[in-house]
């Protein structure tokens, strides 16, 4: 595993610690990786998202989904069976399981829906009007109107 420095970054930015947060915690998180349950990540519009898991066996109860601290948790946890089962051979998986995935500033989950085995979580990023690109106004002339640049 490589271990990267990121002391530079702090050296000449401001503000992006939580750039360097994220790398950290990916590349820690990478080693052994769970694979349970799969889910794709989609881009369905040009700032919409949507979150595919697969929890075959899941009932809506059993599944959470929440939001906290800048990340997407979403847990399940079936309830014990009263009638015991004797398998002869089990491979549908409903072991409790917790999914994060980090949200980027200005996204939010719009919904979910369970339906046919899959979990489908939309998200969508809403910029704020001031955090949007706008056109400044060039004046002709030799004075600048300080007014005129900052409405």
């Amino acid at each position: 595993m490589r271990n990267l420095d990121f002391a530079p970054l702090y050296r000449a930015t401001v503000g992006f610690d939580q750039i360097a947060d994220m790398m950290d915690r990916v590349l820690t998180n990478d080693v052994g990786q769970q694979t349970y349950p799969p889910y794709n990540i989609e881009k369905t519009a040009e700032d919409a998202y949507r979150i595919s898991i697969a929890v075959a066996g899941f009932t809506d109860a059993d599944l959470s989904v929440e939001v906290k601290d800048k990340a997407l948790v979403v847990s399940a946890r079936k309830a014990e069976d009263e009638t015991p089962r004797t398998y002869l051979h089990r491979g549908i998986a409903t072991r409790a399981f917790e999914r994060r995935f980090a949200l980027a500033d200005h996204v939010r989950v719009t919904g979910a829906t369970h339906a046919d085995g899959m979990l489908h979580i939309e998200l969508k990023r809403e910029v704020p009007e001031a955090l949007k690109p706008r056109q400044i106004q060039i004046a002709s002339g030799q004075t600048v109107n300080s007014q005129a640049i900052e409405g």
